[in-house]
């Protein structure tokens, strides 16, 4: 049976604070679009490397901060979403060193 119980949502913050929410977002994408820039500019491993860090830099947000500090980092449970980050920041990382 399905609960159609709304899940109790924090209270909505102050219009002048509501852009604070999501700068730890805008940090991870900066990481990634510096990852990308890399990558073009045929520097593999560090571009690579920098998408780890950011992958890895998320899990640490998601990890510290509330989840009304997250913005878009939250999807899942913070577990769920640690995890993920985590992992895929490890394995982009062995990826990152394995380039040759």
């Amino acid at each position: 049976m399905l609960d159609d119980h709304e899940p109790d949502l924090p209270p909505e913050p102050p219009k002048s604070e509501r852009w604070q929410v999501h700068v730890p977002y805008l940090v991870v994408m900066g990481v990634v679009l510096i990852g990308f820039v890399l990558i073009m500019l045929y520097r593999w491993r560090m571009g690579s490397g920098a998408i780890a860090g950011a992958l890895l830099l998320a899990a640490t947000f998601r990890a510290v901060l509330p989840p009304q500090r997250c913005g878009l980092l939250v999807i899942r449970t913070r577990l769920t979403d640690i995890v993920t980050y985590g992992g895929l920041g490890l394995l982009i990382t062995y990826v990152a060193l394995t380039i040759t």
